[in-house]
């Protein structure tokens, strides 16, 4: 009889929602062999007996058998290898870790506990783990030789490289191909790795293949979608994420997506609805929670937004553009002193960021703190150009500090170049000017 099939970690560890490989079979297994990891064992070997109760799933049985022998036999890689089977198939994920990686100790040369811990560890979202075993996986041999649970290894190696590493990851499947015929799966993940390369015609051609067969995959779905708003192609794309949500109202990937086409067309309140939902649904994701403050930010409500800024500068507090974009919302706010400390967090962080000492010396101008205004628009002009607003602020901080000369030269900068744009501050230049008998 065959044992359990160790696909669930592999199905839990993405996100888009690869399909499960077809045919794949546990690790040193095959339809009617028994496990084989080491040196041949006695048919009458606890062992063996102990691996007939886990195939007629009598397991705790073979948990007795396995740890009385393995109480005198502490390296036999076989062994412990089962025993973590055990309760792997029992869904104690931490134990059977514990085992597999003594059998990779005891052996290191074992294919199949690095294949199952490489899946433990990708369902745990531990990839960089999971990447070293299944490459340690990969060039080893099953025993006995079994070519699904070697395309098996390869698609879930594939799978975890399919962002970090996409050339890896084509190499991967490519290899996993040559030993198993191609899935859906397969097509979808050509396409994410694809995507990942730029390769935008091979990863549109591969989604569409997929929703081809399958119209209801709503990774294939989110993964043209992805494609056709970077195409700014939000005509197209709004119906297929709307079809495919009507399907999976919940899905993250799609939901979020829906609000950036609805951003983008200009439908912001429409677009805080789903990300509100969202947000409900999963408050603790960056992403979901960022784009959310910027949709409260653009449809005016910056209050809104703040309590999500703390969220997120709480969990990255040395983010400069993060604290930036949160300086620019007190801003907003008319929270000026705040703002300051915030910006100036963010400028020391980011000395190029032009942008952020710009927000800080409007900031530290309405907070009147001239000092640091004057020399946040010095850092500024460093990488960026001169603008009516940098002359009137400039212009404004040395009239504070009583700079005449300084405070009058940068008034009729201002005005040399502020035409019809800022008729108060043109007004407010011009009445300083008289009063400085400049």
């Amino acid at each position: 009889m065959q044992k359990l099939v160790l696909l669930a970690a592999l199905s839990a560890m993405t996100a888009a929602g690869a399909v499960a490989q077809s045919a794949p079979l546990p690790p040193g297994t095959s339809v009617d062999d028994q496990p084989n990891l080491s040196a041949p064992v006695p048919t009458n070997s606890p062992v063996t007996t102990a691996e007939s109760d886990i195939d007629a799933k009598n397991y705790g049985a073979a948990r007795s058998l396995l740890d009385t022998w393995l109480s005198a036999h502490t390296l036999d890689a076989r062994a412990l290898f089962d025993r973590g089977y055990i309760e792997d198939a029992q869904g104690h994920t931490d134990g059977a870790a514990v085992y597999y990686r003594r059998a990779i100790a005891a052996d290191p040369k074992l294919f199949e506990p690095r294949l199952a811990l490489g899946l433990i560890l990708a369902g745990e979202g531990k990839s960089n783990e999971a990447i070293d075993q299944l490459k340690a996986a990969v060039p080893l041999t099953p025993n006995p030789p079994n070519p699904a649970a070697k395309a098996q290894a390869l698609r879930a190696l594939a799978q975890l490289l399919r962002t970090s590493d996409p050339d890896g990851a084509k190499q991967a499947l490519l290899a996993a191909l040559s030993m198993s015929p191609e899935t859906v799966g397969d097509t979808l993940l050509t396409g994410e790795i694809a995507d990942a390369e730029g390769d935008s015609a091979t990863a549109e051609a591969a989604y569409r293949r997929v929703l081809n067969v399958q119209p209801e995959s709503s990774a294939a779905t989110a993964g043209l979608v992805h494609l056709l708003i970077a195409s700014k192609k939000y005509a197209e794309a709004e119906p297929l994420v709307k079809s495919a949500l009507s399907r999976d109202p919940d899905d993250p990937a799609l939901n979020t997506e829906l609000a950036s086409i609805l951003n983008a067309e200009g439908k912001q309140q429409e677009s805080v609805g789903v990300l509100e939902k969202l947000h409900q649904q999963q408050p603790g994701d960056k992403l979901i929670t960022g784009m959310l403050a910027d949709a409260y930010d653009q449809t005016g409500a910056a209050a809104k937004a703040e309590p999500l800024y703390q969220q997120l500068v709480a969990a990255s507090p040395n983010d400069p553009a993060l604290l930036a974009e949160r300086g620019d919302n007190l801003i907003k706010q008319q929270r000026y002193a705040e703002a300051v400390s915030v910006l100036e967090r963010a400028t020391q962080l980011a000395p190029g960021n032009g942008n952020a000492w710009s927000s800080l010396a409007f900031a530290a101008s309405e907070d009147h703190q001239p000092e640091v205004t004057l020399q946040s628009l010095s850092m500024r002009s460093k990488t960026m150009p001169e603008t009516p607003a940098t002359y009137f602020l400039r212009a404004t901080a040395y009239d504070t500090l009583h700079q005449t000369k300084l405070a009058a030269e940068n008034y009729h900068k201002f005005l040399d170049v502020a035409g019809s744009q800022f008729p108060d501050q043109v007004w407010q230049a011009k009445h300083r000017l008289v009063a400085l008998g400049k």
